[in-house]
């Protein structure tokens, strides 16, 4: 009699479970966790640029083709940036002559502000405002002693290439009205010009 009672029970517990919901088919899955996946995009940027600088007497006129008291040389600029955000950025370069035309070799350092403003996904414009200094020395016999830091500022353009490269062209002003010693004057003040064409990397 016992076993009977028992499985009278059993049947009955079980169709109470079908009625009241128990199909397993009906039981929703588990909800899976989450996983984020972090960009490992950075805001840092190097680059390499080509330069071509002007180095004069303050009192005559930049002219790339040359003339007397002026000598043109072939600058490499190292850059190392980071972005804060789309319209501003912090740059710092490094600049070193390898060729010269005449007289005078070339090395100088700046850090720049970078105020910059994209005209369109690929293309922006930009200022460089900071403070830096520039030596030149005399080679071939010239007497050039110029050693001097104070304010820069320039402005450039950048088009990105890809994802990573960007080229980019700029005319700055390392100098203006330099005190130093030109062929043993020290009266002579100048000036020095460049402009700048390179690609960067987009970390």
């Amino acid at each position: 009699m016992k076993k009977i009672v028992l499985s009278v029970w059993a049947v009955t517990a079980l169709s109470s479970l079908g009625f009241a919901g128990g199909d397993m088919k009906d039981v929703e899955p588990a909800v899976e966790p989450v996983v984020e996946v972090v960009d490992a995009e950075t805001n840092f940027y190097v680059g390499l640029g080509i330069t071509a600088l002007s180095t004069r007497d303050a009192e005559i006129s930049v002219d790339w083709g040359g003339t007397d008291r002026q000598d043109r040389l072939g600058v490499l600029s190292f850059l190392v940036g980071y972005n804060l955000n789309e319209y501003f950025a912090v740059e710092g370069r490094y600049t070193q002559s390898f060729w010269h035309d005449d007289q005078t070799e070339m090395n100088g350092w700046s850090l720049f502000a970078k105020p910059q403003y994209p005209l369109s996904e690929d293309f922006s414009v930009y200022a460089l405002l900071g403070y830096g200094g520039v030596n030149l020395d005399g080679v071939d016999g010239y007497l050039v002693d110029y050693d001097e830091s104070g304010f820069q500022w320039g402005l450039g353009a950048s088009y990105g290439i890809t994802e990573n490269f960007s080229l980019f062209a700029d005319y700055t002003f390392p100098g203006n009205d330099m005190d130093g010693s030109y062929q043993g004057d020290n009266t002579v003040k100048a000036d020095v010009d460049a402009f700048t064409v390179g690609i960067t990397y987009n970390f």
